[in-house]
């Protein structure tokens, strides 16, 4: 099948190489037999031609390739050896089409979905991921391999798949905040049998949502963990570049002296790189503990712990509070709410979607 043109429209004509080489061939003889003025004349067009071809990144009719656009995020296209090896995570749709899909392929809808966005909604991959997966000829819209990105789709009507699955694309998107109980394991699923969030929203999963956690908690560690089926949001609310604040409540072991804050936001080294927080204030000193407010935006396995033991004060218990401007409030243990359109669009605002 024909892949997508560079602006994302599919290339509807079936012999479009062939009557361009055929058009170019006539002009070329044709070209030949006129006078030095015409010959002149043809020279300015094709050099016209090619100032264009180059304004606008595309072939010219003699071949001649104009500058690349640049990604979004840099200078280099999606990777395909990446996408090739890239890991689909899609969920198929329960009943799939096995039979070759009607119609013309891919349709091009100018205020529809970018097709990597579609992708990443679904849970497929981040963005960045879907437009490697999409570079290396592995996602196909109504039966038409896409392989150029800005392909645009209507959601709704369209039939993508990944690797020959068709994806999920009408769920309606979720978002979810739990307070997850001490002692329960940040999975939605253990071959151990223990406590774990997917078995708090057991009943979710049964009725067909596809619901999946931002980040994790240790088991110790209890609070706010969000649930979501938008996977373009969940990767960007873990992503350290898009510094989305989270808000710890630790209570640690001993006096915590005035100076510690300066130096944990200066930053320490642990065994797997530096680490600082955004900010730091005791809140209460009772009987040898302090309870401690930590601001910081990474999340990597353990990092509250290891920054407080690194400076000799462990941890003894430790709760998150917040993720950006979304608060656990006085939500009991084990229970569940769902996001207000303001906590949503605060979510979406603070990782410039």
């Amino acid at each position: 099948m024909a892949p997508a043109s560079r602006d994302g429209r599919p290339d509807r004509s079936k012999n479009a190489a062939s009557n361009t080489n055929k058009k170019s061939a006539d002009r070329s003889g044709k070209s030949a037999e006129r006078s030095d003025r015409g010959t002149e004349r043809s020279g300015k067009s094709a050099d016209r031609s090619g100032k264009s071809a180059e304004r606008s990144g595309r072939p010219a009719p003699g071949g001649r390739v104009g500058p690349k656009r640049t990604h979004r995020k840099g200078t280099s296209s999606p990777s395909v050896a990446r996408g090739e090896a890239r890991i689909n995570n899609a969920k198929p749709a329960r009943f799939q089409n096995v039979d070759p899909v009607d119609g013309d392929g891919a349709n091009y809808v100018a205020d529809g979905v970018r097709l990597q966005k579609v992708l990443a909604q679904a849970g497929v991959a981040s963005r960045r991921g879907a437009e490697e997966l999409i570079a290396a000829g592995r996602v196909d819209v109504d039966g038409e391999i896409v392989v150029e990105q800005g392909m645009r789709i209507d959601p709704a009507t369209a039939v993508v798949r990944v690797d020959g699955a068709r994806v999920v694309m009408d769920e309606d998107m979720q978002y979810l905040v739990l307070n997850k109980p001490k002692g329960w394991q940040s999975t939605m699923s253990d071959d151990q049998g223990r406590p774990c969030v997917g078995d708090i929203v057991a009943e979710r999963v049964m009725a067909g949502q596809r619901l999946f956690h931002v980040g994790r908690l240790d088991a110790d560690t209890e609070g706010l963990l969000l649930l979501t089926n938008d996977g373009e949001l969940a990767h960007r609310l873990m992503h350290p570049s898009y510094e989305v604040p989270k808000t710890y409540l630790a209570t640690v072991k001993g006096l915590v002296p005035r100076g510690l804050g300066r130096t944990l936001k200066a930053g320490i080294e642990l065994d797997d790189g530096p680490a600082e927080v955004d900010n730091f204030s005791v809140l209460e000193v009772n009987e040898g503990q302090t309870l401690v407010k930590l601001v910081l935006h990474e999340g990597r396995k353990r990092i509250v712990r290891r920054m407080m033991d690194s400076v000799g004060f462990p941890v003894l218990g430790l709760v998150r509070t917040e993720i950006g401007t979304v608060n656990l409030g006085n939500q009991r243990p084990g229970s569940l709410r769902v996001l207000g359109r303001k906590e949503i669009g605060e979510l979406y605002k603070a990782v410039g979607m």
